[in-house]
């Protein structure tokens, strides 16, 4: 048996029911904010599932098909560019992941969250730092997000293959900064990330 696994094992001798929630893409200067929330049966063991920054984009797609295949409920939701512009990084992520939760065709009694901040939500949360490496659950929300939003920003990429965005995923690479300052921004990029190359 896994860590993961074993570590919703012990929150499950408490509740019946819960949910791993994490988000992808607070860091980026363009694109969406993305999360997931992921409800797992209590025999469901996914093998080699961990924080998705530690896989390879290749495991990631195989086991983003596995948790969707095998997970009791799951939801995937988002919060645009122009909310992070409105409410800021952390309260877009905040309300992706309150999207994500309550999106569940199943009703949790408790969400574990991935760090040390909880959206408002209609259950209870807990926090877990480092929980993308510590939770199944919450690790696979974070597959489900990060490869999701992955994709997203492919989508993108056809839209404005300047930016090259399916190379970066909109994260602030050299090549990223360098076809700003020769293409100017595009609808997609974050102007509160890129205060000081827009002055």
């Amino acid at each position: 048996m896994n860590e993961l696994y074993e570590y919703d094992c012990a929150v499950r001798n408490e509740y019946n029911v819960f949910c791993g929630v994490d988000e992808a893409g607070r860091g980026p200067l363009a694109g969406d904010v993305y999360a997931a929330a992921v409800i797992f049966n209590k025999d469901t063991i996914i093998e080699g599932i961990n924080d998705s920054k530690k896989l390879s984009e290749k495991k990631r797609d195989l086991l983003y098909d596995e948790i969707i295949q095998k997970s009791a409920a799951y939801c995937i939701a988002t919060a645009s560019v122009e909310e992070i512009e409105k409410l800021n990084i952390l309260n877009a992520a905040m309300l992706a992941m309150k999207r994500a939760v309550e999106g569940l065709d199943i009703t949790p009694q408790v969400a574990l969250i991935d760090g040390n901040k909880a959206p408002l939500i209609s259950c209870p949360a807990i926090t877990v730092i480092k929980g993308d490496a510590t939770s199944q659950s919450i690790a696979a929300a974070s597959i489900l997000a990060k490869v999701a939003r992955d994709r997203y920003m492919k989508k993108i990429d056809e839209e404005f293959p300047q930016y090259q965005f399916a190379k970066h995923k909109g994260y602030g690479t050299k090549l990223h900064y360098e076809m700003i300052e020769k293409y100017g921004i595009c609808p997609y990029h974050r102007p509160s990330f890129l205060k000081k190359v827009l002055k």
